[in-house]
């Protein structure tokens, strides 16, 4: 058995430096200096073992699956569907039929938007949404308000960062048709209760649908528990490869939503006189799929389950306590978002430097940080800042490299004042 696959990990002692020792990206050195990369919001990196799965998969069963008769085929279709089931105990999602793959987050909500909302959406009709949103839960809902004639509402933040809950409270009511809340900011790092929110949105009636691409890196996801409606994440942000991604939705919802899209895979039979459409998951996954990713991801949440989630967000915590205390002792410092509960991610502004200088300054000491409007201008405006640099952490990351962070940005701040 791999050691990064060892069950007795969820046991042991936390061990960064052996869990370091899974990522090969991370020993080298970036102009001269030792990486140390902290953008991981942005993208997480990769353990072997997930390289090698799919390297595995295009050296030995590279076929396309499902229908396929020939050996490659159906050793394709099993890695295939077996990480569909991985996906599906990893969130605990009731069937494999509640997986949808899709490209990412971005894409599963588009799908929602259009298979799940527009149909029943009139004008005047309300999709209530927070400030703190990503683009990818902003945009498409701007869309579809556009094409229905439907309003687009939005909750307020609070100076910390929080979704104000008394003005959710206030904003939901009869005509609301769909509550989309982001679980985790990716600009902010703030963790919305959402299950808060949902209870609400159950009294009323309203379907509830999670961004989760921040939420589900940091913390363990059971989307039964959490009884949202539709929930949404990507590949890349938990050890996975970029251009995969799920879409979980509770299947009586699904099974009365109509395909987005068309073509190969998603039929049973088609005639010029009609189409028969494949039965769930298949249903919404039209064309051949991306098959290396999704053996990827499905090796991916393996993974992070044999380390446990449970261990890693406990990890991740006191990285995050470590690294804000550690920030608010550089002067001229401000920590963008101060909510009490939040994921391993820090935005920050430096006083008289552009957040892009910041983060080319720390390149050259070989500190990987995130640096503009996060895809979430919105939240910038709330603070009146044109971008901020951005800080995040994983759970192979040190205390050395918040330590490395700081040392970096005091030779930054003394550069460049």
């Amino acid at each position: 058995m791999s050691a990064a696959l060892d069950p007795t990990r969820t046991t042991a002692p936390f061990d960064v430096e052996s869990i370091r020792a899974d990522f090969p990206i991370l020993h080298q050195d970036i102009n001269g200096k030792p990486l140390a990369y902290l953008d991981n919001a942005a993208s997480s990196q990769h353990p072997q073992i997930v390289i090698d799965s799919m390297s595995h998969y295009y050296e030995r069963d590279h076929a396309n699956v499902h229908r396929g008769v020939h050996t490659l085929s159906q050793r394709a279709t099993d890695a295939f569907e077996a990480a569909r089931e991985n996906v599906r105990r990893f969130i605990n999602a009731r069937s494999t039929k509640e997986v949808i793959f899709v490209r990412g987050t971005t894409e599963a909500v588009n799908l929602v938007a259009a298979s799940f909302a527009r149909p029943g959406l009139r004008p005047g009709d309300e999709i209530l949404i927070s400030w703190l949103e990503h683009h990818a839960n902003i945009v498409p809902w701007q869309l579809l308000a556009g094409q229905t004639g439907a309003v687009l509402k939005v909750i307020p933040i609070t100076p910390a960062g929080e979704v104000d809950f008394a003005a959710f409270e206030q904003l939901i009511g009869p005509r609301t048709k769909l509550l989309a809340l982001a679980h985790v900011s990716n600009a902010l790092g703030t963790i919305v209760p959402v299950e808060r929110f949902i209870a609400v949105a159950r009294k009323h009636g309203v379907p509830v649908l999670l961004d989760g691409a921040q939420a589900i890196p940091h913390s363990k996801i059971d989307v039964q528990a959490l009884g949202c409606d539709f929930y949404c994440f990507s590949g890349h942000k938990l050890c996975g490869p970029t251009g995969i991604g799920v879409l979980y939705g509770r299947e009586a919802i699904l099974e009365a939503m109509p395909p987005w899209q068309g073509g190969g895979d998603m039929i049973l039979s088609v005639s010029f006189k009609g189409t028969t459409y494949n039965q769930l998951p298949w249903k919404f996954e039209a064309g051949t799929p991306d098959i290396a990713g999704v053996i990827g991801l499905g090796t991916a949440v393996q993974y992070l389950e044999g380390i446990g989630m449970d261990r890693i967000a406990a990890y991740e915590h006191t990285l995050l306590e470590y690294a804000t205390e550690r920030l608010t002792t550089i002067p001229g410092l401000r920590i963008i978002g101060t909510a009490p509960r939040k994921a391993a991610v820090i935005s920050f502004a430096l006083e008289g430097i552009h957040p892009h200088d910041i983060g080319t300054i720390l390149d050259v000491e070989g500190v990987a940080i995130r640096t503009g409007h996060h895809c979430a201008m919105p939240v910038m405006e709330f603070y009146g800042v044109p971008a901020t640099a951005r800080a995040s952490f994983a759970f192979y990351n040190t205390r050395a490299e918040v330590d490395r962070l700081v040392a970096a940005l005091l030779k930054a701040r003394d550069y460049l004042t």
